[in-house]
């Protein structure tokens, strides 16, 4: 019964694949709203600022973080793809059913992967090669790119890739994201904690004009809004700082909680039922889920993620509007000129290339060597807060393009990707019986998937382990 449910929900979704549904349309209309709920309390902070430098810097960054106005048509936050309800990852259950990626400031704009989580994102460490286990370690971003090596935080340069991405906030000049900002509420408590020289900046009288041209830069002009070099320094220092308040706010209490019933177990305060307890078992034994989503060890946060890149042999996912971005929109802009022939090479394109679309952090040429082992490898995510979802039907996307629709469903290929056959077009039993082939199999993982030998009890029970790694959680009072 299980297996055939989960083929009729990921056929469903495979079925239908809008660009933006009136179902989605709704439920971004409702994300929108609780974005400036949020932002609006936020603000009301202010008045009574805390007198702590730390939580000053943490209301800044939540403040910047809820703020729609820093996109090129000023109605996309950066918090539209990460919300507290779903674990701060894509907050539209139509969209992750539907498209996996989410639109832009440009709604007809989509990224070309699923949005990553931004909790416990600052506890990845700055990218670094381990020459004895031979892998990079560390960074944000699905292919690593945010490396922290500049700022000494990945997740202040990821902070930095969304804001001037065409296809995600769209601002054509990371100098408008500055300029806006100098326009907010929370400039005094920025110029307050980072200096007043942060908006102390002559901007010429076309910058409204030019920041209201939704990015790329021109190919003669990359950075359109034209300061001179004093001010460009200052905008950038400022553009840093602003990202470093991000990702401040990332790291409190209120984002990075360890809060799970997960916690609770291990602090003696909650227990395990005995299908948690016997996928918990599985999880470090015969599924072989910790050898990469790391359950701590000696010195180590549980933050199940040992922050290396591996292919799992995920299949393509053909919802992706980015596939169909091969041809200039109203713009003029084209996204994907490879339309459906695209690759995602993940890290190591990275390290060839930087991202075609984003590269908040330049890619140290020494490095280039390791490209040929690291194609088609992404970053391990952690899997706190990987159920969390505001309400039971709420559709998650899994994997980097997001073609898994539920938990079972990549558990399942998990355990079945090299035992099951591979699908036909259109096939019925895509998910279950079969599986299509991978988006790559350059270094594909064959150490530690695919073929687990799980019975389908053993695949609910890892499912129901998961499912205490949600934040929020409240311990039964004890009667």
């Amino acid at each position: 019964m299980a297996a055939a449910i989960l083929a009729a929900d990921a056929q469903a979704a495979r079925e239908s694949s809008p660009t933006l549904s009136p179902e989605a349309q709704k439920e971004i209309v409702q994300v929108e709203a609780e974005i400036d709920r949020i932002e609006s309390q936020t603000l009301a902070r202010l008045q009574s600022e805390p007198d702590n430098q730390v939580q000053q810097v943490e209301l800044l960054g939540k403040s910047i973080l809820f703020d729609k106005q820093l996109s090129v048509n000023r109605n996309e936050a950066c918090a539209f793809c990460h919300m507290p309800e779903t674990g701060f990852t894509g907050p539209v259950s139509e969209l992750n059913r539907t498209t996996g990626s989410y639109p832009g400031s440009v709604r007809t704009r989509f990224s070309e992967r699923k949005p990553q989580t931004h909790s416990y994102a600052p506890l990845s460490p700055v990218l670094h090669y381990n020459r004895a286990a031979g892998d990079l370690v560390g960074g944000n971003f699905w292919d690593m790119r945010a490396t922290g090596r500049r700022l000494g935080n990945p997740a202040a340069e990821q902070a930095e890739g969304p804001p001037t991405n065409p296809v995600e906030m769209g601002l054509p000049d990371a100098a408008c994201f500055v300029y806006r900002a100098s326009q907010r509420p929370y400039r005094a408590m920025f110029e307050k904690v980072w200096g007043p020289q942060a908006f102390a900046i002559a901007w010429p009288r076309d910058v409204e004009q030019v920041c209201a041209r939704p990015g790329p830069a021109p190919a003669g002009d990359p950075a359109p809004v034209h300061l001179s070099a004093l001010d460009r320094g200052r905008a950038s220092a400022t553009f840093d700082q602003m990202a470093m308040s991000i990702a401040g706010y990332e790291a409190s209490a209120e984002v990075t909680a360890f809060s799970s019933k997960f916690d609770a177990v291990v602090t003696g305060k909650a227990q395990f039922t005995p299908q948690e307890k016997a996928g918990y078992d599985l999880f470090r034994g015969k599924a072989q889920c910790n050898a990469c989503h790391r359950d701590g060890g000696p010195g180590e946060d549980p933050l199940f993620t040992d922050f290396t890149a591996s292919n799992i042999g995920t299949p393509a996912n053909p919802r992706l509007p980015y596939l169909r971005e091969n041809r200039p929109d109203a713009l003029g802009y084209v996204a994907n000129p490879l339309g459906e022939s695209f690759v995602d090479r993940g890290v190591g394109a990275f390290l060839v290339q930087g991202h075609p679309l984003s590269n908040p952090s330049a890619v140290d040429a020494r490095w280039r060597p390791l490209a040929p082992d690291n194609m088609a490898r992404v970053q391990t995510p952690t899997l706190r807060n990987v159920d969390k979802r505001p309400y039971p039907g709420f559709v998650k996307a899994y994997g980097h393009n997001g073609y898994f629709t539920s938990l079972k469903e990549i558990v399942h290929f998990y355990n079945t990707r090299d035992v099951l056959a591979r699908c036909k077009p259109h096939d019925p039993g895509e998910g279950t019986t079969c599986w299509p082939a991978p988006e790559s199999t350059a270094n594909m993982n064959t150490s530690h998937s695919g073929r687990l030998g799980l019975s389908d009890a053993e695949e609910d029970a890892i499912v129901a382990f998961m499912g205490t790694l949600s934040d929020g959680y409240v311990a039964a009072k004890q009667r």
